[in-house]
Formats: C-alpha cells, structure tokens, sequence
C-alpha cells in the first residue's frame, strides 16, 4: 500500500474536514472523483457521515458543556440572534439550511443542543440534511468539474490573477454572507 498517494490519505482528509462541516473538502472531493482519483460513491458517503457526525458532537456540546459553550457565544450575538431567527422562522428546515450558510453552521446545532430540542428528532433530520448537503455540494463540483478545471489552467497560466480571482471570490461571499445576515 502506497501510503502518499491521494487515494490512501484523500478518504482520511475528507472525513477528517467533513466533520467540521467543510463545503470546500466536499467539492474538491467531486473534482478529484470527477479527475479519476478517488470513487465519488465512497468519497460523498464518507463526507455524508462525518458531517452528520460532526453535527452531532455540535449537539452534544452544547446540551452538555453549557457554561463553557456560553463564554464561546458571547462573542457572536449578531450571528447567534441571526440563528435564533432562522430557526424561528423555519423550525426543522433550519438543519438543512445551516449546513449551506459559513459561520452559522456551527451554531445551529449548538443552540439545539442548549436549547429543549429533543436529541432523537436532531439526529433523524441532521441524518439526512447531512447527506443532502453533501449531494449537493459533490454532484455540483462533479458535474461543474470540466469549468473548474478550465478556470484553474486559466489561473495557472496567468499566476497573477490568481490574488484577484481570490479577492473577487472573497468579496463575494462576503456580501452574500452580509445580505443572507440582513
């Protein structure tokens, strides 16, 4: 066994960051199976569990580590007030919608957990959110794969756009972030 090849450790990477609910591992990982390098089966299976993994330990820290979950959240009223309306607004969709958003992925589950949201019904949802968001991430990047590629040789052939591609793509998100917060 080759132990430094993408194959070996490429399965170990994406449930080590599916479980910290990474969209990026997600969509790398449906261009590398779309590239040949890893099964896109196995690949979003093991993103799918991690993640529902991931957002279950969430839960649990915070039905079970409430003071020092509370140090943590005084930090972030505006993104906690921002998931308290979200899960107001929209109850259960809340979990699979939260998977979609940086930032209040974390929470949601967190607050769940501090809250009286029953343990058994988190689980059931959070079982197959997990698995929705990781389809649409992966199916997304396999079936985009052709463009990314195009787009990173463009990039690779002109190194200096790369920074202002990452700027433009930061900026982006930014405002996407600033306007789902509004």
């Amino acid at each position: 066994m080759d132990f430094s090849s993408l194959e070996t450790w490429g399965y170990l990477a994406i449930a080590f960051f599916s479980f910290g609910g990474s969209m990026l591992i997600v969509a790398t990982a449906g261009v590398f199976a779309y590239l040949g390098h890893i099964n896109l089966a196995y690949a979003l299976l093991v993103a799918a569990l991690f993640n529902f993994l991931g957002d279950n330990f969430l839960f649990y820290l915070g039905r079970y580590n409430k003071k020092e979950i509370h140090k943590y959240l005084e930090k972030h009223k505006r993104k906690l007030a921002f998931t308290r309306l979200l899960m107001k607004k929209y109850g259960v969709l809340a979990i699979f919608i939260q998977k979609f958003i940086y930032g209040v992925k974390t929470l949601i589950p967190i607050i769940m957990g501090l809250g009286k949201y029953d343990f058994k019904k988190f689980v059931f949802y959070n079982f197959f959110a997990s698995f929705f968001f990781v389809a649409v991430i992966g199916f997304t990047a396999y079936y985009s794969s052709d463009a990314i590629i195009k787009f990173y040789n463009f990039l690779k052939d002109k190194p200096y756009l790369a920074p202002l591609a990452l700027i433009v793509i930061a900026f982006a998100i930014w405002q996407y972030l600033k306007k789902v917060e509004k």
